[in-house]
């Protein structure tokens, strides 16, 4: 018997979100790293329970076979870049560059999953991570160490995602229903 696990994609934003602030937060010493690395998990918890409870009632779209296949192959191409290219990076001695790099391709690929999942939101979330990418880069090369490029593109990596995930878990209209009462 095969069965097949449903994974939202809000939930997917919020763990990805969650990745990203675990990237920045290893930039930060021991103390205070460990204190935003379990803030920035309480919040990716959060956001996936709510994200997943927000696709059981509805709010998410259902994708074909052929869609899913797309996805998972764009992902699978997502990895291989980002493992190969930091591989590289390293070996040449420029191993600052591995997390813009991965923003970066992250954002690439953010653009044809938007049509494919149509999610148009997901197109400024793309946009989003190729421009932290971009910056993150130059800070790289104009800076010494990994410390500044991976927190600064980690972290507001980690908030793009999450804002997107909350957006698209339905948060943001919860929020702004409340705030109209």
């Amino acid at each position: 018997m095969r069965r097949q696990v449903e994974v939202h994609g809000s939930a997917v934003l919020a763990v990805a979100g969650g990745v990203a602030w675990l990237v920045g937060s290893a930039a930060l010493p021991g103390g205070p790293g460990t204190v935003v690395l379990a803030l920035g998990l309480a919040v990716t918890v959060w956001l996936t329970v709510r994200a997943n409870r927000a696709g059981s009632l509805g709010r998410g779209p259902r994708i074909d076979g052929q869609r899913r296949r797309r996805v998972v192959y764009l992902v699978a191409v997502g990895v291989g870049l980002v493992v190969l290219g930091s591989t590289l990076l390293r070996a040449g001695g420029q191993g600052e560059l591995t997390v813009p790099l991965a923003a970066a391709v992250s954002g690439a690929l953010l653009l044809p999953l938007a049509s494919l999942l149509d999610r148009r939101g997901l197109l400024a979330v793309g946009g989003g991570l190729l421009l932290l990418g971009a910056g993150g880069a130059v800070l790289a090369l104009n800076s010494a160490g990994r410390t500044e490029p991976q927190g600064l593109v980690g972290f507001l990596g980690g908030v793009l995602l999450w804002l997107a995930a909350a957006q698209q878990a339905g948060l943001v209209g919860e929020l702004r229903d409340r705030i109209r009462r």
